[in-house]
C-alpha cells in the first residue's frame, strides 16, 4: 500500500511524524535523534535562536534543509502581537513563510490563549504565511481556525511536556469530524503507544519534542516513535474490527462435523 503524503499548504512530506529540537543534552544528540525519527519536518523556536550571531554554530546549523522542511514556531509568545513579530522575524531571517503559531495564555499550565491565537492566525494568513496553529482540544476553536485560513489545526493531546498521552479522545474525534484540514496532534505524547493511538483515531500526523528528547535513550525512542506513527496510520487505513460486547470464537463451530 502506498499512502498519500501529508499536505500542509504547498508542502508535502512522506513522514507523518514532526519533531522538535529543544531539551536535548547536546545539539549532536538532537541531530542523531531527528535522523532516527525519519521526520521530514522539524520545528525550531525562532525567538530563542540568535540569528544575528554569525561567529558560532546555532541550532539551524544542525538541520539539513535540503531534505528537511523547517517549521519555525513562535514559542515564548504570550500575545498575538508577540507571535506575529516572531513569525515576521523568522521570515526576514530566511526561514520562509511556514510557521507554527503558539500563543500561550498561562505560565503555569502553558495552555494556549485561543483568542490571541485566532487573532495572530488571521493576521499572518493575510500576510501570506502558511499557518499551523497550536490550540487546545476544542472543536469549535478548531473550526474557527480553519475558517481563518489555517493550513491545519494542531490540538494538544495533554499539557505540553507532560507525557500524559491523550486526555480526551472524544474531543479529538469531534475535531476530526469538525474540520476538513489536516489535524496534527501536538503536545502531551509520552511514549510510542500514545502516538499510535493518535494516528489510529485518524490524525494526519503527530508533533512531539519532549517525549523523544527526555527519554533515557532519545535516539532509540525516536526509532520507536517512527514505527508507532507508521503502525497507527496503517491501522487507521486498514479499519479496525467492530467492537463487540461478547466473545466471538476465532474458529466458529458452524459447519464442523463433530463426533460425539
Amino acid at each position: 500500500m502506498q499512502d498519500a503524503k501529508l499536505k500542509i499548504g504547498s508542502f508535502e512530506i512522506a513522514s507523518r511524524l514532526i519533531v522538535g529540537t529543544g531539551k536535548y543534552a547536546t545539539l549532536e544528540q538532537m541531530a542523531e535523534a531527528v535522523a532516527a525519527s525519519g521526520a521530514e519536518m522539524i520545528t525550531v523556536a525562532i525567538g530563542r535562536v540568535d540569528l544575528e550571531n554569525k561567529s558560532g554554530k546555532n541550532i539551524l546549523d544542525y538541520i539539513d534543509r535540503s531534505r528537511m522542511v523547517l517549521l519555525p514556531n513562535t514559542a515564548g509568545a504570550y500575545t498575538a502581537k508577540d507571535a506575529v513579530r516572531i513569525a515576521r522575524m523568522g521570515r526576514s531571517a530566511g526561514c520562509g513563510d511556514l510557521v507554527k503559531v503558539e500563543v500561550i495564555g498561562d505560565k503555569k499550565t502553558l495552555m494556549p490563549d485561543v483568542i490571541g491565537l485566532l487573532e495572530a492566525t488571521e493576521i499572518l494568513v493575510r500576510e501570506g504565511f502558511t499557518v499551523m496553529p497550536y490550540t487546545n482540544d476544542d472543536p469549535v476553536m478548531a473550526k474557527r481556525l480553519e475558517e481563518a485560513g489555517a493550513a491545519c489545526v494542531m490540538p494538544l493531546a495533554g499539557p505540553i511536556g507532560s507525557g500524559r498521552g491523550i486526555q480526551n479522545r472524544l474531543n479529538l474525534q469531534f475535531i476530526l469530524e469538525a474540520v476538513k484540514c489536516p489535524v496534527i496532534v501536538d503536545a502531551g505524547v509520552g511514549t510510542a503507544s500514545d502516538a499510535a493511538v493518535c494516528m489510529e483515531l485518524g490524525a494526519a500526523g503527530v508533533l512531539m519534542n519532549t517525549a523523544i528528547a527526555q527519554a533515557q535513550d532519545p535516539v532509540l525512542m525516536a526509532h520507536a516513535m517512527r514505527e508507532a506513527v507508521s503502525a497507527g496510520r496503517k491501522a487507521y487505513l486498514a479499519g479496525r474490527m467492530p467492537v463487540r460486547d461478547y466473545a466471538s470464537a476465532s474458529s466458529p463451530q458452524e459447519g464442523l462435523a463433530l463426533k460425539s
